[in-house]
């Protein structure tokens, strides 16, 4: 692993988990509950990082005043040298630097940028985006590639443009397009990591250093391992582990992700299902399913666990 490699994994870790935000039965951000979890996904041999106030954290529901609190909240509870990444995406430039600032007073340690979604800027106004976030920061950032999310996709050139600041270090990837992402690999010093679970292990493949991941919520320990497996050139046992992993790759997925991983957590016992509207919780039968996925991976002891305390 090159210099600039090791810096952006040293910055982030290589297994991140894009983490829910709890609410209570009232609708307000849980904080206790964003301990806990932080530190629950945080322990030895899961994440090495969570990101929170992205989407599957709800941040389009959430106030400035309560990402801070979650950001603070969060750094309360992560061990030793686990990281805290902070969602700072916005529609337009001035709010995400004025998140970017309020992140890094409240003990970031990292930041992640989606590019603005609806307004579809061109290449050059992503780069005027993005530059003038990273200008206005000490911390290192990680870009955030989803097109099908925001309507514009963040082109190899852009990319390489970008790479040349010296704070933007890092990529999240939920493009699902293999092709450009090798590029950017082959021809950038950005760290890649997987932002689609269901690609963890074909971008490993190609050169990606690690995962921001959603069922990383459930099971951190099982992407350390896929990780490790990866990484020591155990093909096979790598292969097994996505194949035993894709049900809930997929079912975590049949609905937003936020509803999906609250109502694995509350199956689980550990924690509220509640949503901030436009979300909704899943019905019965979509809850039913996503549960049946769980045993597939394996985790049928904790809901049955989880089961016996209720």
């Amino acid at each position: 692993m090159n210099e600039q490699l090791k810096y952006a994994t040293e910055s982030f870790g290589r297994v991140i988990t894009a983490m829910i935000t709890h609410f209570d039965s009232t609708g307000q951000v849980d904080l206790v509950a964003v301990r806990h979890l932080t530190a629950q996904l945080t322990a030895p041999g899961f994440n090495d990082a969570v990101v929170v106030n992205g989407t599957t954290g709800e941040s389009i529901s959430t106030t400035e005043a309560e990402k801070l609190a979650i950001i603070t909240a969060a750094k309360e509870a992560v061990p030793g040298t686990a990281r805290v990444i902070a969602g700072v995406g916005a529609a337009d430039t001035a709010s995400s630097i004025r998140m970017a600032n309020d992140a890094e007073r409240a003990g970031a340690d990292g930041l992640l940028v989606v590019a603005p979604y609806y307004s579809r800027p061109t290449q050059q106004g992503l780069i005027k985006h993005f530059e003038s976030i990273a200008e206005r920061t000490e911390l290192p950032i990680m870009l955030y590639d989803i097109p099908g999310r925001t309507g514009v996709a963040i082109e190899p050139g852009t990319f390489a443009r970008l790479a040349a600041h010296p704070q933007i270090i890092a990529v999240k990837d939920a493009k699902g397009d293999l092709e450009s992402s090798s590029q950017v690999i082959a021809e950038t010093s950005l760290a890649y990591y997987s932002g689609d679970d269901a690609l963890n292990l074909p971008l490993l493949s190609i050169g990606a250093v690690g995962f921001v991941s959603v069922v990383g919520n459930v099971v951190g320990d099982s992407l350390r391992q896929l990780l490790e497996h990866h990484d020591a050139g155990q093909n096979a046992q790598a292969r097994a582990l996505h194949q035993r992993l894709l049900p809930i790759y997929r079912g975590m997925f049949r609905a937003p992700a936020a509803c999906s991983v609250k109502s694995a957590l509350a199956s689980m016992g550990r924690g509220a299902s509640t949503v901030r509207s436009p979300m909704v919780e899943l019905d019965a039968d979509l809850a039913a399913l996503l549960r049946a996925d769980l045993v597939r991976v394996d985790l049928g002891a904790q809901l049955q666990t989880a089961a016996g305390i209720r």
